[in-house]
């Protein structure tokens, strides 16, 4: 891999993270509104965007895909947006931003646990230091967790583990996808997902929003709006567009590292909108997945360096 893309990669991972975490306080910016329509609203909004971004050369990029490719952008979007989205925002209503976004930091683990079989993958025995250093991590946050739970508390712990579950299947099947894809980019790719999801999404709005309108002023509703429109664009538009072309561009083991940014920056952002300073078991969990992915990228660098030596 070259030098200069593998940097690409990392800072577009690290920026998705950053746009990603927002996404995290969202349920707490919508006080009433139930999880189903967080997200039948979301993507909504971001298949409308996605299907303005993509009109201009639709015709173009449609006559490039496969029935097959099709059916991918199906799941994909199901699993990836749909289904993970309905368990977070359960999760962050129910446990709070922090544990909710503490135990997705436990992606890692599970996207490089499966990106260590790929072909020309490093091999697992030296990412077992990362995967420890995260799996501490979650360890941490989680047994804090429980310990402090109540019964919503659980519920939204389960959730955590249930968006978890569902955005792992996602990452790895997305970033399997775009390695086969030869006609179309990883920005396409993106609003691709964007259009299919917002087709779902018509069907979720159905059992979402029938006979709500009485229990929320207009206000309440412009705010609604604003708010999944903006979720929309930052997060789905331009944190999925940058995910993809890290894709593109680093293994699956090292883009499994790379999610950790995410539940960092929702962890700040929790904080923030908590208006307190993590306890010692958060502060702990999140040294831990750090430590996590600086050793997962330098075992990466080491072998790209060792490639590059080679082929001069």
């Amino acid at each position: 891999m070259n030098i200069n893309k593998h940097w690409l990669g990392i800072g577009a991972g690290i920026a998705a993270g950053a746009v990603w975490g927002l996404v995290f306080l969202a349920p707490k910016l919508t006080p009433g509104f139930t999880p189903l329509q967080l997200s039948a609203g979301r993507y909504l909004a971001y298949g409308l965007v996605a299907a303005a971004l993509l009109a201009p050369t639709w015709r173009r990029v449609a006559a490039r895909l496969s029935r097959t490719e099709w059916q991918a952008l199906v799941w994909l979007a199901l699993c990836g947006n749909i289904v993970y989205y309905l368990f977070l925002a359960t999760a962050v209503q129910q446990g709070g931003v922090a544990m909710a976004s503490l135990v997705i930091g436990f992606l890692p683990v599970a996207v490089t646990l499966v990106g260590s079989r790929d072909r020309h993958a490093v091999p697992l025995r030296r990412l077992l230091p990362s995967l420890v250093l995260s799996i501490a991590g979650l360890l941490c946050i989680s047994g804090e967790s429980v310990f402090r739970a109540g019964a919503g508390s659980l519920l939204g712990l389960g959730c955590a583990f249930g968006a978890l579950v569902s955005w792992t299947i996602y990452a790895v099947a997305n970033s399997r996808w775009l390695a086969r894809l030869q006609n179309v980019s990883a920005h396409e790719w993106s609003l691709l997902v964007g259009v299919v999801t917002g087709v779902e999404a018509v069907v979720l709005a159905v059992p979402a929003f029938m006979g709500t309108q009485a229990g929320h002023s207009e206000a309440d509703w412009m705010a609604f709006a604003g708010i999944v429109t903006t979720v929309a664009v930052l997060c789905s538009v331009v944190g999925n567009g940058l995910w993809n072309v890290a894709s593109r561009v680093l293994p699956l083991s090292l883009m499994g590292q790379m999610i950790v940014f995410e539940t960092v920056f929702a962890a700040l952002y929790g904080f923030l909108w908590e208006g307190r300073w993590p306890t010692m078991g958060e502060s702990v969990a999140m040294v831990l997945l750090l430590a996590g992915v600086v050793s997962c990228a330098s075992v990466h660098r080491a072998k790209n360096e060792c490639l590059s030596e080679a082929v001069a």
